[in-house]
């Protein structure tokens, strides 16, 4: 192979971003929101976890981000989101992932603790950062969601994105497609907030 040849495929090697989750889901989901970006996506390795001991969703996300950092010697990108119901104070936020062991026991004690109240207003709220391969973290982002939280779940076997009702789409959160994710949903708004630092970080701007 000549030197044009390694010159030409090191241009056309994308640089690799590791993804701190090992729900396929929310990968998924976080590579769609980035895919217009020349990047190659990995998910965290399989035996990884974290355990998320933080008091907010910074801390959180910086603890996923960095682990991964640590092992996968990469740039990093991590996340932490929850629930906020306004009437609930704020809850159940941080927790949101362990409130309860199962999505049906989720939705049956929320709607349980929300009663007949008429204030229902509720947020998605989103926090993700960006660490460089030794952990150093770069830079982070919040994306909100606003919306409502209905009396009974849109469809079966949701969690609370079947309760969660956002008017500009006049759907739940759980039945936005990819593309409105990407533009109300409270990643989706993290994600292109911290696009231009992933492209500053990877000269690509």
């Amino acid at each position: 192979m000549q030197n044009g040849d390694l010159k030409n495929d090191f241009i056309l090697t994308k640089p690799l971003l590791t993804i701190a989750s090992g729900n396929p889901k929310k990968v998924a989901e976080i590579e769609a929101m980035l895919g217009p970006l020349p990047l190659t996506i990995q998910r965290q390795p399989r035996d990884l976890e974290v355990e998320e001991t933080g008091s907010t969703y910074l801390e959180n996300a910086l603890l996923k981000a960095k682990a991964a950092a640590k092992i996968t010697k990469t740039w990093v990108i991590a996340d932490d989101s929850g629930l906020e119901v306004d009437v609930l104070n704020c809850a159940p936020g941080i927790y949101s992932a362990r409130f309860a062991k199962t999505n049906k026991e989720k939705l049956s004690k929320i709607l349980q603790a929300l009663g007949d109240s008429p204030y229902r207003s509720a947020r998605f709220h989103s926090v993700m950062t960006l660490c460089d391969p030794e952990g150093h973290p770069i830079k982070h982002a919040e994306g909100i969601c606003w919306g409502e939280m209905l009396k009974t779940p849109a469809y079966l076997g949701g969690e609370f994105e079947s309760l969660f009702w956002v008017k500009e789409a006049q759907c739940t959160y759980g039945e936005l497609t990819q593309e409105q994710l990407s533009k109300l949903g409270s990643r989706g708004k993290a994600a292109r907030a911290i696009a231009p630092f992933l492209l500053k970080a990877f000269q690509l701007d």
